[in-house]
């Protein structure tokens, strides 16, 4: 990877097809994708590795994480990409989670009996009667993420298994995260696929195996993800294309609704010129709006600010045990410590420790920017999780025989009340340019895992080449969560990349329509029609045939006649013909459309009594997005 050094105000580079901004896994994806789309490309890269949030770090041979980051997907382009950037390196490995509250261990996902075994009779009475009370007593407006979860867990579960973590990660009370970063994570082709579970069995594929979920296993690279984007970086450079590593981007220089170049500073302070025809930014799309040049109106500028990251501090410390826990993550919802959550990297692949007789555990602190924890030194943080790791008894301080701190911006987006509006007006704005596009979690400041940053970055390259996909429905309309099974379909894009296949979602009007067809409603008019018209048609007809089929002088019907009692005036006669005709018309047309309403109720209560169950099964997994 080059570096260049040069001692101008500002050198110019030649133009290339494409200037790829960030080298994480949206920027990587986006440049391979290019180079088999035939166009050349430059990635400017601000760190000095590339994988972004998905790198790997190396401390005297021990390897660690900025988090977790599970391979998952069910896109079968990206597990393809994946095999193909790694081969036999991609590892399968077993999963394994818990929660660490009050010095007890709580299965995740959270398992309801579980949890309120280990919480104690006390304490569970207390959950039940809290969630009681909110079946009863819900808040009829669910304005934040705190409403969210009340309204299905109840205040008490909320503030055990919600309330200390989530606040941990964002830095901001529940009551002022928006409910988008729950229901993002809970989406209609889940509801799906749990109807079709809950009303059919479990959902087989054509070959007659039961579609399981990535629960208990995922794949891994052997020495972490920054070898999968390491890997992938040298295959873009193989194909032609340049990556620039520490060329953070300054200004990105525009005119007559096109982008013409970005510049970026090197280390002496120089500046360099990247020119290009199309450009691709998985950099924050606050920065990109603040970079531009010249800048854009106030009013996009202020909207530029408000978005909000969380930022992240891991501290990695070498244990001298060769086995601590056999949990791949911990959650730490305990409020007496400031660690957020507890990798074992060990446990993610054996290879990411050079000694099997020691263990590497990454403590992971959600910061901001300057707070106290961020501006610590690092021999402070690493002395906080020495005695962290020893008050949750995981391991003795005594163990511990050396330790590192990375620091990481703007690892989460962040989901506050203004971001909506905000990232709205930035949109509108960006939308305006002709050659520009943003990709990945930062570049649309959207929660989004792993693979989904790839496909935007997929959608991107192939927009440059000519489709017209529209890379803001990745994780919208089109969902492609671990717990799915994503209907796929070959477009004109994928058949220049060699015929592949890119994923198709179920969009709103089809998941509506799945629905109708697993709750069918019945049209009272049409019911109440059909049972008014059989019934008075069935009535006449046989009230006709003893009238026309009795002999002359002889009584009609004596045993029709007891429908007298039933129909007001009638009598086996053609005047009684017509007037039960008139009579059970009526009468079934009514009987029929109270049918039908009776029906529907039931109908409309079952689906709300399974959907607020689904939701609730969903929301116990509603942390895990933070590994992808």
């Amino acid at each position: 990877m080059t570096e260049h050094q040069e001692n101008h105000s500002c050198r110019v580079r030649p133009e290339r097809d494409c200037v790829v901004i960030g080298a994480g896994p949206a920027g990587l994806t986006a440049a391979l994708e290019l180079s088999k789309l035939g166009h050349g490309s430059v990635i400017l890269e601000a760190d000095d590795v590339v994988g972004g949030i998905s790198r790997t770090n190396e401390y005297k041979g021990f390897r660690f994480d900025v988090g977790g980051h599970r391979f998952f997907t069910r896109v079968s382009y990206v597990q393809d990409l994946w095999r193909e950037i790694l081969g036999d390196e991609f590892l399968v490995r077993p999963r394994l989670s818990r929660i660490h509250y009050r010095g007890k261990l709580f299965d995740y996902p959270l398992r309801p009996m579980n949890a309120l075994r280990g919480l104690g009779v006390l304490e569970s009475i207390l959950v039940v009667l809290s969630y009681l009370r909110a079946v009863v007593a819900p808040f009829r407006r669910e304005r934040n993420f705190e409403h969210w979860v009340r309204n299905r867990f109840g205040k008490r579960l909320f503030q055990v298994f919600f309330k200390t973590y989530t606040e941990k990660v964002w830095g901001i009370p529940c009551s002022e995260i928006g409910v988008e970063w729950a229901s993002q994570r809970i989406k209609d082709l889940d509801l799906i696929v749990a109807l079709r579970n809950a009303l059919l069995g479990s959902v087989r594929s054509k070959d007659g195996e039961v579609v399981s979920s990535l629960i208990e296993e995922f794949h891994y690279p052997r020495y972490g993800p920054g070898q999968m984007w390491t890997r992938c970086a040298e295959l873009v450079e193989a194909r032609g294309a340049e990556v620039h590593l520490k060329a953070p981007v300054v200004r990105v220089g525009h005119g007559f609704r096109r982008v013409r170049e970005v510049v970026v500073r090197r280390a002496d302070g120089s500046e360099e010129s990247f020119g290009g025809e199309q450009f691709l930014s998985s950099m924050p799309i606050g920065e990109l709006v603040l970079s531009m040049d010249p800048a854009p109106p106030e009013g996009v500028l202020e909207a530029a600010r408000a978005l909000r990251h969380r930022d992240f501090i891991t501290v990695a410390l070498i244990v001298n045990r060769e086995h601590l826990f056999f949990d791949n993550w911990i959650y730490i919802h305990s409020p007496d410590v400031r660690v957020g959550r507890i990798q074992n990297y060990k446990n993610w692949s054996p290879d990411m420790v050079p000694d099997a007789a020691c263990t590497t555990l990454g403590l992971e602190y959600f910061v901001q920017e300057g707070d106290d924890l961020w501006n610590a030194p690092d021999e402070e943080l690493i002395a906080l999780g020495r005695t962290e790791i020893a008050r949750l008894e995981l391991a003795s301080e005594e163990e511990i025989t050396d330790g590192t701190v990375l620091r990481m911006r703007k690892a989460y987006p962040v989901y506050d009340g203004a971001y909506k509006d905000a990232l709205r007006v930035l949109c509108l704005w960006l939308g305006e340019f002709d050659n520009l596009q943003q990709i990945g979690r930062n570049g649309q400041h959207r929660y989004n895992n792993q693979d989904h940053a790839m496909m935007t970055g997929v959608f991107a390259a192939r927009n440059v080449a000519g489709a017209t996909h529209d890379i803001w429905d990745v994780n919208v309309e089109r969902d492609y969560h671990e717990q799915l099974k994503v209907d796929e379909r070959p477009s004109e894009a994928s058949a220049a990349g060699g015929e592949r296949q890119v994923p198709a979602g179920v969009g709103p009007e089809e998941l509506d329509a799945q629905i109708e067809r697993a709750f069918g409603r019945y049209d009272p008019v049409a019911l109440g029609a059909a049972v008014g018209i059989v019934g008075g048609v069935g009535l006449w007809l046989v009230t006709a045939m003893f009238v026309v089929f009795t002999p002359a002088g002889e009584s009609v019907g004596p045993t029709l006649s007891l429908l007298g009692n039933y129909f007001l005036g009638y009598t086996a006669s053609w005047n009684g013909a017509f007037l039960v005709l008139a009579e059970a018309g009526l009468g079934g047309f009514f009987a029929g459309w109270l049918l039908a309403r009776a029906i529907n109720c039931l109908v409309d209560w079952e689906l709300r009594r399974l959907l607020r169950q689904l939701e609730r099964q969903s929301a116990l997994n509603i942390l895990e997005g933070e590994h992808g």
